[in-house]
């Protein structure tokens, strides 16, 4: 293999790629958000400058994919944090857990996605929409929401979607030192919302050393929703170069 070929290469393994390129679209994305209040010194610990803060709010996900190109059929659970970015509202993602080995070597190397192998599942139990999370034999997040109680505008929805979210990608050197800490910027697109809902709902969320989605205490759940969508995730940009100026 020559060196022009090695330099057209965009995944690894070198030969058989994780995943195929991007954008990737998704096709009925079934969410479960579960907005709460939560400590403001603890979210101060988890987000990064030079994202600012708005208020002391979490949104806990669960997202059930059950057809995207290149990544296939999956779930996924985390929590994303709002922030602002200069003029620009946006989210945070601070932590996901999924159960494809595809989406998550293509959401770390790309965008720099902090995913991790665990068991979300979103299930509906009678009049109950419910997610939960395990990693391993452990529960680490119980969602309950009350299914399809009152209908939430679709545009408004899709407005919520289009706005930017931001990740901080890190790659390491082969002697472990960071190579890549970079702040990215990404949108989703084409999104078109086919149904919302909201209900009351409640979260509970349980320590663990590796899962710690309970280092952002639940203090009060604020609102719900429950939505099915199409949509492409697109690629990124960088923002903020971390390294650069670094001694």
């Amino acid at each position: 293999m020559k060196p022009q070929d090695i330099r057209n290469a965009y995944a690894m393994p070198l030969t058989n790629p994780a995943y195929p390129k991007g954008p990737y679209r998704f096709f009925n994305r079934e969410y479960v958000i579960i907005t709460y209040r939560t400590d403001m010194d603890a979210l101060r610990a988890v987000v990064p400058e030079p994202l600012e803060i708005t208020e002391p709010l979490v949104k806990y996900e669960f997202i059930r994919m059950p057809d995207s190109t290149g990544f296939g059929d999956y779930t996924e659970s985390g929590q994303v944090i709002p922030v602002r970015f200069g003029d620009q509202d946006g989210v945070y993602v601070h932590a996901m857990y999924l159960d494809d080995d595809a989406p998550i070597a293509g959401g770390r190397e790309i965008w720099g996605f902090p995913k991790k192998l665990a068991q979300p599942k979103i299930s509906h139990e009678g009049e109950v929409v419910l997610g939960t999370l395990h990693y391993g034999s452990v529960l680490c997040a119980t969602a309950t929401m009350g299914y399809k109680h009152q209908p939430v505008s679709t545009d408004d929805v899709r407005h919520a979607m289009e706005k930017p979210n931001f990740l901080v990608k890190i790659i390491p050197h082969v002697d472990a030192t960071p190579r890549i800490c970079e702040l990215v910027r990404y949108h989703l697109t084409d999104i078109t919302v086919k149904e919302a809902w909201t209900g009351p709902a409640d979260l509970q969320l349980f320590r663990h050393v590796i899962a710690d989605v309970a280092r952002l205490p639940v203090l009060e759940v604020v609102s719900a929703l429950h939505f099915t969508a199409d949509l492409t995730l697109d690629m990124g940009e960088v923002v903020f170069d971390y390294l650069e100026g670094a001694e």
